[in-house]
């Protein structure tokens, strides 16, 4: 069987002008305390010993480093329910059973938390700190021309 060659010269102008990216994106996240948006959760299995795991997708919202990404994995077991229930209370949702979680993993999205990140040896963790439940308010700067009650 005869493969026929790809001719990829319609590309030679655009390739030319493109830049590499720029993969220092890409290092580790440093150690330090994060303001985070949950920007997924799943159910899912640990490949290692097949428990049940939510695996949170954590997108840094402020200081530094911004949008980027960061992973946490939490495993059930005996010894780790104590802790997985503390996260999902900081985040807002206090359930009665654990297995009320798979049709509640949606109220976990779009919380923002903050969190520390601590390396320790090969191991990267991610602890929850606490929700962030408000913005910050916008004061109103008094002293200006038209500052009045009207709404507008």
């Amino acid at each position: 069987m005869s493969r026929r060659s790809i001719d990829l010269s319609q590309f030679d102008d655009d390739f030319r002008n493109e830049q590499p990216d720029d993969r220092s994106e890409l290092d580790a996240v440093p150690d330090g305390k994060y303001q985070v948006n949950v920007e997924k959760v799943e159910l899912t299995e640990a490949q290692s010993s097949g428990n049940p795991m939510l695996k949170w997708t954590l997108r840094i919202i402020a200081p530094r480093h911004v949008n980027r990404l960061m992973w946490r994995n939490s495993v059930f077991t005996a010894n780790t329910l104590r802790f997985v229930k503390t996260d999902l209370h900081i985040c807002g949702l206090d359930l009665e059973k654990l297995s009320d979680l798979p049709r509640n993993l949606s109220k976990l999205l779009d919380v923002k938390l903050e969190v520390t990140k601590k390396t320790k040896g090969d191991n990267e963790n991610i602890y929850f700190n606490s929700r962030i439940t408000k913005e910050p308010a916008m004061k109103p700067v008094k002293g200006l021309a038209g500052d009045d009650d009207v709404p507008f």
